[in-house]
């Protein structure tokens, strides 16, 4: 029976570049994939043809043969189902899916030479917390969408009590397939067992032979102190579950920190800035200020301060993580200019100014500045 058109069955024009031809044959695989369509003849058909047209296409050197040639560049030589790749021996999965998709349909290879073991995917949860629940360490409950065994039939996926399965016809039990790439021999778990070797007889009429069926899981996670925003904590066994004899995926909880009102964290220390009156940075004196713990601590605020300064106050930070380390707290002050003067606070201002023209020691790099400005502008003189 004459093949069909390797862009007719990929469903894409004949110019189309390698992102395109990507596109489509993951759209393709992935709707006709044989886990997905247990039993399906047709479907294994579309998904094998596919794989062997993009086995093709994918390859500049095949595709020019293909494009100048038709099938017949393949008969006989290296091409697919021709000495390339031995499609039905592999069942449909060439090695190109596998590195595409990863663990796709949850299988990953088994140590040892074994057969593949099925596993549940990973599953991926978002918190947002208060910085100040990252400095202490809080637990957060979390929703989850998941994947459990289904409880009608213990997660094997069969209906009944027998429990009744085949040996698969795919890769004769062996939970593997072969393909033949070039001069290298590709081994890829079964796509129809997953691996397992077995093929359900009678499936389960709830979860229809997958073993899983979806359900919506509450979990608490435990947020340790010193946490920093984007830290992302592993919850091994706790992502999807892969049915009776398959090891479940995990859970992968990313955290993010609000913007706190008057501290910003830098790391294992934190950064709070403080606003000054200009009478209070010109005469000194001492500030109460918060601490992150939610205590108080006092300041000392020479007189002069300049805005921008900073004033140190030790192990008043975040902990680090692993360890009795802990962070500092810097105070940096920001000189306010007053707005809206009443008239006495006009007055005493103005006064202010004339004192401090006939005593220019008090700003010296005002001072300084301006005396550079007027010899800039004698030079030009």
């Amino acid at each position: 029976m004459a093949k069909n058109d390797y862009y007719a069955t990929l469903g894409v024009a004949r110019d189309a570049s390698a992102e395109d031809l990507k596109k489509a044959y993951r759209k393709l695989a992935m709707q006709f994939h044989p886990d997905r369509n247990p039993g399906d003849k047709q479907a294994e058909t579309r998904f094998k043809e596919a794989n062997e047209a993009y086995e093709v296409l994918k390859d500049d050197q095949k595709r020019a043969a293909y494009d100048r040639f038709g099938h017949a560049a393949f008969e006989g030589g290296g091409g697919p189902g021709a000495g390339g790749f031995d499609f039905s021996q592999a069942g449909g999965l060439g090695d190109i899916f596998d590195q595409m998709f990863g663990d796709f349909m949850g299988r990953r290879p088994g140590a040892g030479g074994g057969r593949a073991q099925r596993v549940g995917g990973d599953i991926r949860a978002n918190i947002d917390i208060d910085l100040s629940e990252a400095f202490f360490g809080t637990k957060a409950q979390i929703k989850v969408q998941t994947r459990v065994n289904c409880d009608a039939c213990e997660g094997t996926g069969s209906e009944g009590k027998d429990r009744q399965s085949d040996t698969c016809t795919t890769c004769g039990g062996m939970g593997k397939v072969r393909a033949q790439q070039g001069f290298f021999l590709v081994e890829r778990s079964c796509p129809t067992c997953g691996g397992s070797g077995r093929v359900i007889r009678n499936p389960c009429r709830v979860c229809h032979g997958a073993g899983t069926v979806g359900r919506e899981r509450s979990l608490q996670v435990q947020i340790p102190a010193g946490v920093e925003d984007g830290t992302r904590i592993r919850l091994s066994g706790e992502g999807e579950a892969a049915g009776a004899g398959g090891t479940p995926g995990d859970l992968y909880v990313h955290i993010t920190i609000r913007i706190h009102p008057i501290f910003q964290r830098e790391g294992a220390n934190i950064l709070c800035r403080v606003p000054l009156r200009i009478s209070q940075a010109a005469l000194g004196g001492e500030i109460e200020v918060p601490v992150i713990d939610g205590s108080r601590a006092k300041v000392k605020i020479p007189a002069g301060t300049q805005s921008g300064e900073q004033f140190r106050l030790r192990s008043k930070g975040f902990s680090v993580l692993r360890s009795a380390a802990r962070g500092d707290m810097y105070i940096q002050v920001a000189v306010e200019t007053p707005q809206h003067l009443t008239r006495r606070q006009r007055e005493l201002m103005e006064e202010f100014e004339e004192e401090a023209t006939r005593h220019t020691k008090g700003s010296p790099e005002a001072d300084g500045f301006f005396a550079r400005v007027k010899e800039f502008f004698d030079g030009k003189s």
